[in-house]
């Protein structure tokens, strides 16, 4: 673990440590034990309850706030955009293309937002792509309250959001080591990711009540009004450059490559990737909730199956969010991640094997409650371990690797459905991952032996 820009690198404020209360039997109270940072554990239900510690530094609940309308207002947009195009087509297979019309963006200038977040003020970045998103959501807006009713439009419109998008997603996630101490990393993921999993579930669901009452264009109006205020937030954000700010800093293809590099150097970080692939790649199987849906749950109503199958994992991913106080102040990050990933594969083997979609539902929230805390910890550890240099490198790969994994595992399963049967697919798939995990974690000791 890299420390030696501890001393250097800018905090946000940060409150004076609490200090023990006095106790009948001495002069502190034996139950409120101090943790690492020196303040007293929270007991009870507290130590259960969600970390808070960095909503209380102004500047990461800015960007914090900033993230939660962003959540909300980005899955109106990502409704309304298929919903229109396959009112435009009538085609399922034109829904599909526009999802791949938008990956390829996304993992290009990921990628170079990476090195972009690690040669100039994250801060700046921040602004422009938060504004060009927003300027994409109003141009979404003009084209359907005119009538215009075209594919090439939408589709060209959704790679330029995915590519500001791509560009955004690392300087966010790097700044938050700028913005709260080392020790309190767990719990500031654990908060940006519960309210992202929020508005997977809440996004959606608003879009489809607000859809015959209001209409698609004005579902973007809305997006582009919300992106507004995300704007507002991030330009009360302290400047945030590049530490060595003597050094002169390209972001071009070679400093993409020196991030990968680094990463193929720090073995820690390169599990942290893998581990992530392992469980997207063969664990993810929504490509198979339509079939078992159809199949294996009719008698509980096709519609309603199928939407409890895709809200199962997002809803269990909120839940272990909110109960992430003891997870949150864990040390062994390693661990954390290597358990929360084999979990996860229980949990997918338990939903593959189950005949009961209560069961089914209750295996895939499981599921979700082990890739928040996966999330969690992978996030932590690249924080960490990385310097602050290459932070948003290392970023730039994490959302390719996220937002890649689950489209491969659409294929993989997919396939292997037809195959086998999507039971066995998913099963199996299961299996795979506490195996492929453990293997890795049996014969690459440095992510079993990282801890803060």
């Amino acid at each position: 673990m890299d420390t030696s820009e501890s001393s250097t690198e800018p905090q946000a404020e940060e409150p004076a440590p609490e200090r023990a209360v006095p106790g009948p039997s001495g002069p502190s109270d034996p139950s409120r034990t101090a943790g690492p940072s020196g303040r007293p554990r929270p007991r009870g239900l507290r130590r259960w309850a969600m970390d808070t510690r960095p909503l209380r530094r102004p500047a990461y609940r800015r960007l914090w706030a900033s993230t939660a309308v962003t959540a909300v207002g980005s899955q109106l947009t990502a409704v309304a955009v298929p919903k229109q195009i396959y009112d435009i087509t009538g085609s399922s297979a034109w829904v599909g293309a526009a999802s791949l019309a938008g990956l390829l963006p996304l993992i290009v200038f990921a990628l170079w937002g990476g090195a972009i977040a690690d040669a100039m003020d994250r801060r700046k970045l921040l602004l422009i792509t938060n504004t060009g998103i927003a300027v994409t959501s109003v141009l979404f807006w003009a084209q359907a309250v005119t009538g215009l009713d075209s594919v090439a439009a939408l589709m060209v419109l959704l790679a330029v959001q995915q590519a500001f998008w791509g560009l955004n997603a690392p300087a966010r996630s790097a700044s938050i080591a700028r913005l709260v101490p080392e020790e309190e990393l767990p719990a500031a993921n654990a908060l940006g990711s519960t309210v992202m999993q929020t508005g997977q579930i809440a996004g959606p669901l608003l879009a489809g009540a607000l859809i015959p009452v209001v209409g698609l264009a004005e579902l973007y109006l809305i997006d582009a009004l919300a992106l507004c205020a995300t704007v507002w937030a991030v330009h009360r954000l302290p400047a945030l450059p590049p530490l060595d700010a003597t050094v002169a800093r390209r972001a071009g293809l070679r400093e993409i490559l020196d991030g990968f590099r680094y990463i193929s150097g720090h073995a820690v970080l390169l599990l942290s990737f893998v581990a992530d692939i392992v469980a997207m790649v063969l664990g993810m199987p929504r490509a198979l909730f339509p079939q078992l849906a159809a199949e294996t749950y009719a008698p509980y109503g096709e519609g309603f199956a199928l939407g409890l199958l895709f809200a199962a994992i997002p809803i269990g991913a909120v839940a272990g969010g909110l109960f992430s106080g003891t997870f949150s102040r864990a040390r062994r990050h390693g661990w954390m991640v290597i358990g929360s990933v084999v979990v996860w594969g229980v949990a997918v083997t338990g939903f593959g094997l189950s005949d009961s979609l209560w069961i089914a539902v209750a295996f895939l929230a499981v599921a979700g409650i082990a890739d928040m805390v996966s999330m969690v910890f992978r996030g932590a550890i690249l924080l960490s371990a990385a310097t602050d240099e290459m932070r948003g490198r290392m970023q730039g790969v994490f959302t390719v690797v996220v937002a890649g994994g689950p489209r491969l595992a659409d294929v993989l399963h997919g396939t292997a459905g037809s195959a086998f049967g999507s039971r066995t697919a998913v099963a199996g798939g299961g299996l795979l991952v506490v195996v492929v995990m453990l293997a890795l974690a049996a014969a690459m000791p440095a992510l079993r032996r990282y801890r803060v």
